[in-house]
């Protein structure tokens, strides 16, 4: 039986392992700086989450069902969280014309202001990243979005709009190739959530 990753003698000599602590570690900050946020503001992690996803992202994945996929939570605990933002009145429904019962989510002027003020939450961990090298965050970040991906295709991760899961997207013997921008990119410009992503068919 395999040791678990956070066996600290086992840790000792298997880089894997060490890489699962760090990043539980890193996830560790992101959720106290995200709670932070949560008390001066007096609504839910989750909550800013949702607000600060829907200012980024189109009408058309604005909605309960996406927002349960996107952050692996039931529909219903999205409606409760959409349903108190709306009472705080930091959102809006736009209810389709064809059927009432379906709406997307849009932020209220309210909504925008809490979203300008919280969405920099996470900016402590990137202000930290200012001291790497180029070279060193051009091979931090290959390693990180080889690993989202693999994450994705093994079905740990249910939600993937990057460039190696995109109908768009050709690793060519000479690096990877975008058929929407017709041209070559390089690592660093792997997009991790790109706004004209569709899915690839299945080989």
């Amino acid at each position: 039986m395999d040791k678990s990753v956070f066996d600290t003698n086992s840790q000792q000599t298997d880089v894997a392992s060490k890489i699962v602590v760090g990043l539980e570690r890193i996830s560790e900050v992101f959720r106290t700086l995200l709670w932070e946020q949560a008390k001066v503001l007096g609504i839910s992690p989750i909550q800013i989450q949702i607000m600060i996803f829907i200012d980024n992202h189109t009408n058309e994945i604005c909605n309960i069902s996406h927002l349960a996929q996107e952050f692996n939570l039931t529909k219903p605990t999205v409606s409760d969280a959409v349903k108190t933002l709306e009472s705080k009145n930091y959102i809006i429904k736009n209810h389709s014309k064809d059927d009432g019962r379906k709406y997307s989510i849009a932020l209220s002027e309210k909504g925008k202001a809490i979203v300008k003020s919280t969405s920099n939450f996470a900016n402590p961990i990137k202000d930290q990243l200012g001291d790497f090298e180029n070279n060193q965050l051009n091979e931090l970040f290959d390693s990180l979005s080889t690993l989202i991906y693999k994450l994705n295709k093994s079905g740990v991760l249910s939600v993937q709009r990057m460039c190696y899961a995109c109908s768009f997207y050709e690793n060519k013997p000479d690096g990877h190739y975008c058929r929407l921008l017709h041209k070559s990119i390089s690592n660093a410009e792997i997009r991790l959530d790109c706004p004209e992503f569709q899915n690839a068919p299945n080989p």
